[in-house]
């Protein structure tokens, strides 16, 4: 069996962290470790190659995740660079969806920061084994102590730290490894260097090694008996079963691996590369997926092995001049080729695989086939979609999709000259396809598209990508905010509707009763009481007439939240049962219902963080009263007061600008969507108004 065929070789993984951790620096000291790249880019200057976009050059950042696939000591690392910034956390959701394990990078200095929180769950959502990169060790301030204490806290995860860091004069000049206790000294920063290895840890660390190496051990004991039987013994354990035992228990998500490096001064990367291919799973290495048959409706499950039938999903999709949309599929199962037929089974519609490639970043190479554990992308589908599965014809499954954030900011835009209206739309629309979080509507009222994204600056992206590939200029209106509507109390109400059709009368009686729920979490619950013996048809459109209700509440037609919908009872006669009769009378019941609850307008609440010298602290805190924030915690992080609190988004356009006045340029500040909170009276009765 070749390399490209033995799948345990591969590592399907993704970079993972909050803005300014150091993520596309590690990804470009990776690449360039492993040969992919000649050459190291840099972030601070544009040139780094995961960050293709003009958009990401000039700002500095991640916008888009980017795929490549490098080599590595045999292995086949297929792996992804995802954005920091909370407005792109859609691009972290779908990555994370078919990765098999992540490498989470924190900045040394500020250890868990708010976007780590936000990308750590998404990992835990998917059951994603990974290991964490303690970075910028040698930064001012940088403690990796406080790092593995915040890991605990904060996202209620074992770490267990296998490196330990070596100083000389301040300076960050070594590692030495815990499990095997050899000793890695650097003595320069340059990229070329091969740090002097050492069997022996450094006089001064002895002890503190000493002490993480029982740590680590006593925590392996936990899940292994030939551990726990050699420490009560005192007898000696082989490095080959506490490197198999902690990669087990790594890939069953009992612990996560911790490292330590500088990725911008060149040193700890290729022993983070040696972690990936010890600790992080193949696809062999984890459960089948599971499945349903788009016939049957049973479950199904899938082995992710080359001799299996074809299955796959695809992540994420992206226009391209020349061949119109390319689709970035992970192969769970079996093969495909170049001109091979497959079943999409959301759309149960036939596709057609017209060519397939490897990625790395906006370059491709086009190859043949793929088979299972590859991430790549096809050109050909017509129908598919983010998040759809594609499948063999005579073995169809369908995997789970996947789940978007809703947007939170809108602005109205329209095309400064008539001759370009129909190409607006049609450019927002190929974005809409892009970009699951971004929406569009046209306003009744104006006619103006309303855009709807999830911050500031994603919309900003696609205004600037509107002039840049299409040469649209267009007129914006003000940043508004995405509200949503909820109730405060309980309330029932009864809704009839009768019609007549071809000299026969339908009609339907409904009752309602409508909750409000609390905590901050924002969904909704629907339940019927009374599930008559009916048939499917009606079943079918009472259900979906529930659904549609919460779509859009009474006061101002945002969609409802955090509310509790239960049919109690419904009238069912054979001779005037009608489908539109049932959803017009729980229409009519759930409009009764909501304004007697009464109703609120509910608006979006960030978690922000302010990073800023002490001395400009309380300029900061006494802003965020100004804007209506709350102030739930001030910690010291190095030489930095790192402000925590919740403030409405509608008060915190332009933030970053102001908050740098305040502080001379030196304070940066952070966010993301906390809950929903319902608005002051006041300004409530003046948005109505």
């Amino acid at each position: 069996m070749n390399m490209k065929e033995d799948i345990s070789l591969f590592r399907n993984i993704g970079i993972m962290a909050h803005i300014d951790a150091g993520k596309t620096t590690t990804s470009e000291r990776i690449l360039y470790y492993t040969g992919k790249n000649y050459k190291i880019g840099e972030v601070h200057e544009g040139t780094a190659s995961m960050d293709w976009m003009p958009q990401e050059q000039e700002r500095g950042i991640t916008i888009t995740s980017a795929a490549t696939t490098t080599f590595w000591k045999k292995h086949r690392i297929n792996f992804i660079d995802t954005p920091g910034h909370v407005d792109f956390t859609i691009e972290v959701e779908r990555s994370l969806r078919v990765l098999d394990g992540a490498i989470a990078v924190f900045d040394a200095a500020n250890g868990v920061e708010p976007q780590s929180e936000t990308v750590w769950r998404q990992a835990d959502k998917y059951r994603v084994p990974r290991i964490a990169f303690l970075n910028k060790m040698d930064k001012v301030g940088a403690d990796f102590e406080m790092c593995l204490e915040s890991i605990k806290t904060k996202l209620n995860a074992k770490p267990l730290l296998i490196q330990y860091p070596f100083f000389k004069n301040n300076h960050f000049v070594g590692i030495v490894d815990i499990i095997s206790q050899k000793s890695y000294l650097w003595e320069s920063d340059d990229k070329n260097e091969n740090p002097k290895v050492l069997n022996t840890v450094f006089d001064e660390l002895k002890d503190s090694v000493e002490f993480y190496r029982q740590v680590l051990l006593e925590n392996l004991a936990d899940y292994d008996d030939s551990i726990a039987e050699a420490i009560l013994s005192d007898s000696q354990i082989p490095e080959s079963k506490i490197y198999a035992t902690l990669r087990k228990t790594t890939i069953e998500l009992n612990f996560i691996p911790v490292l330590i490096g500088s990725a911008f001064k060149n040193k700890g990367i290729k022993l983070l590369l040696d972690a990936v291919v010890s600790y992080l799973p193949s696809p062999l290495d984890l459960p089948p997926l599971k499945g349903v048959s788009p016939l049957t409706g049973k479950e199904e499950h899938r082995k992710q092995e080359i001799n299996e039938p074809f299955s796959g999903i695809i992540f994420k999709v992206t226009a391209d001049p020349f061949l119109g949309s390319l689709f970035y599929l992970r192969v769970y199962s079996g093969k495909i080729k170049t001109g091979e037929v497959v079943l999409n089974n959301i759309e149960n519609k036939k596709e057609r695989i017209n060519k397939i490639f490897i990625m790395h970043a906006n370059n491709r190479e086009e190859v043949e086939g793929a088979s299972a554990g590859e991430i790549v992308t096809i050109a050909g589908p017509k129908f598919s979609k983010t998040g759809h599965t594609l499948s063999a014809l005579n073995h169809p499954i369908a995997f789970e999709t996947m789940q978007f954030p809703d947007p939170v900011v809108s602005i109205a835009i329209e095309a400064k000259n008539t001759s370009d209206i129909e190409k607006l739309q049609a450019s927002i629309d190929k974005f809409t396809k892009e970009d699951p979080s971004l929406k569009m509507k046209l306003s009744d009222e104006t006619g103006q598209v309303i855009l709807s994204g999830m911050g500031e600056l994603h919309l900003q992206i696609i205004l600037d990508r509107l002039q840049r590939e299409y040469n649209i200029e267009a007129n914006i209106g003000k940043p508004q905010v995405s509200y949503r509507e909820s109730i405060l109390t309980t309330s029932q109400a009864k809704g009839s509707f009768a019609r007549s059709l071809q000299a026969k009368s339908f009609s339907a009686d409904v009752s309602l009763k409508l909750e409000a729920l609390s905590g901050h979490e924002s969904q909704n619950q629907i339940e019927c009481k009374h599930e008559r013996v009916v048939p499917k048809i009606y079943q079918e459109a009472i259900h979906e007439a529930l659904k549609e209700c919460l779509l859009s509440g009474h006061l101002c037609g945002y969609p409802v939240v955090k509310m509790k919908l239960t049919l109690e009872n419904y009238s069912y006669s054979q001779e005037t049962a009608d489908e539109v009769c049932y959803k017009v009378a729980i229409n009519n019941a759930f409009r009764d219902a909501f304004l007697k609850a009464k109703p609120v307008l509910m608006e979006p609440i960030m978690a922000v963080e302010v990073l800023v010298p002490n001395e400009y602290s309380g300029s900061i805190v006494s802003d965020i009263n100004s804007r209506r924030g709350q102030v739930h915690n001030i910690e010291t992080k190095g030489h930095l007061q790192s402000i925590q609190a919740l403030i409405p988004l509608s008060e915190l356009f332009g933030y970053e600008t102001d908050i740098r006045s305040l502080s001379q340029g030196r304070a940066s500040s952070s966010m993301i969507f906390s809950h929903y909170e319902a608005l002051p009276p006041h300004i409530q009765e003046k948005i109505l108004n």
